[in-house]
């Protein structure tokens, strides 16, 4: 186990570097400057461009900037003076996280239930009734789901808040929109996987012995079952976790996506890095957690690596 450890840490770390660099020489070959616009002169963009070293060469502002990495420093934003780039990800990450860790809690409670439900359920009517739920719920954009949501609840009946995260009830419709697709595909996953478990010899084992349905579900299957669902929900998690731009942007939450957004059009250099590199950290730990856990649950995975 360790030794799988260490290799997807050297792995994480490769991703991470590949990551930050691919960021910063792509960030610099965004047309104009981030100094650019109002009543400014080219006179006084170029003396501030060489102020903050963006007259040096390339190669030494990479230098620069992987220096200034491995101290934690992310810079100071161009557009904001006197704010860094930590102050900014630290006023919109507790936002965009809770909803995030929200929505991936609910997609994998509801998806596996329902997964479970549809599996062992002999009823034609609740299969089917599952089966076009998912299929409606992953065909639906989460930004399309979001602008229905606020219409029909915030906007007609007026039951929910649908602009920023004042109340509890705010997460409400933010969380259900980003929950709905990752719900769909845990429930068809887990279906599957436990679909898979019934046709298995240490199944039918069981039940022979006259063992609870219950007791076989939960203390034998569900554990083999939730290794695909465990390998789906960590790049579902980093991602719900970096944050939906669209839907943060249709509920007014304070989150990183609506930072993300209006540095990429701002030419804010040092807050696209700090938020790329940021961002990228979290799905990669994601991963990396995700990882870990199922060479834990099946042994299988840490033979693979070795």
């Amino acid at each position: 186990m360790l030794r799988y450890t260490c290799k997807r840490l050297a792995t994480g770390l490769l991703a991470l570097y590949v990551l930050v660099t691919a960021a910063f020489f792509l960030t610099r070959m965004m047309p104009g400057s981030p100094f650019q616009g109002g009543d400014a002169t080219e006179a006084v963009t170029a003396a501030v461009e060489e102020a903050y070293g963006l007259k040096e060469p390339l190669w030494r502002q990479y230098g620069t900037y992987l220096g200034n990495l491995l101290k934690g420093d992310l810079g100071i934003s161009y557009k904001k003076p006197g704010v860094t780039v930590r102050q900014v990800i630290g006023r919109g990450w507790p936002a965009t996280a809770l909803v995030g860790f929200l929505a991936v809690v609910t997609a994998a409670l509801f998806g596996t239930l329902l997964g479970i439900w549809q599996a062992l359920s002999k009823r034609r009517t609740v299969r089917g009734s599952i089966f076009l739920g998912t299929l409606l719920g992953a065909g639906i954009p989460n930004f399309v789901l979001a602008l229905l949501l606020a219409l029909g609840f915030g906007v007609k009946l007026k039951l929910l808040p649908i602009a920023g995260l004042t109340e509890p009830a705010g997460y409400i419709l933010p969380v259900f929109s980003l929950a709905v697709y990752p719900t769909a595909v845990i429930t068809k996953t887990m279906c599957h996987a436990l679909e898979d478990e019934l046709e298995k010899e240490y199944v039918k084992m069981a039940r022979a012995k006259g063992l609870k349905w219950r007791r076989t579900v939960v203390g034998h299957m569900l554990k083999n079952a939730w290794i695909p669902v465990l390998n789906y929900i960590g790049p579902a998690a980093a991602f719900l976790l970096t944050g939906s731009f669209a839907v943060e942007s249709i509920f007014t939450i304070p989150g990183l996506g609506r930072e993300f957004v209006n540095s990429i059009a701002n030419r804010d250099y040092t807050l696209i890095l700090g938020l790329t590199v940021f961002m990228g950290v979290v799905v990669i730990g994601v991963n990396l957690v995700t990882d870990l856990l199922c060479a834990w649950l099946n042994p299988a995975v840490r033979r693979a690596c070795r």
